[in-house]
């Protein structure tokens, strides 16, 4: 009964076949979900930034201050006014001013507008980062 066994396990082929065809799906379905996902990530309102020769931001839990074409400004995705702005940005930051802002102004936007901003910012004493558009190298 032993033999009959044994038998049975050596008539059958070997396949060393790997099917291609779900991992393919699978990596088709995650590169959907990553460009998809990416820009909903990042942080603030979508403006134009203005080019310049700058390195990456490193932090990713900084709170993001947007400043539109039209000089309105948002925390995060929040619009608020310059009179409420000290207020809201300080529950944002917390009371030890350990949070980090990144300050995305549009590239259309008066300097009036940005430098009122960066003024209140850095009256509050916040570690301050601007965003902008790297430079394509020639």
């Amino acid at each position: 009964m032993m033999r009959m066994g044994r038998r049975r396990r050596a008539a059958l082929p070997i396949a060393a076949e790997i099917n291609i065809t779900n991992l393919v799906d699978v990596a088709f379905v995650l590169l959907i979900i990553f460009m998809i996902t990416a820009p909903i990530l990042q942080g603030g309102i979508e403006v134009q930034l203005p080019e310049a020769q700058a390195r990456p931001i490193e932090s990713s839990e900084s709170v993001v201050v947007s400043i539109a074409k039209d000089g309105s400004v948002f925390i995060e995705k929040a619009q608020v006014t310059m009179k409420e702005f000290e207020t809201v940005m300080r529950t944002y930051v917390g009371s030890d001013n350990k949070r980090p802002v990144t300050l995305k102004g549009d590239k259309g936007v008066p300097y009036g507008s940005v430098a009122e901003v960066v003024g209140i910012l850095g009256s509050m004493g916040v570690n301050l980062s601007l965003a902008v558009e790297p430079k394509p190298r020639r």
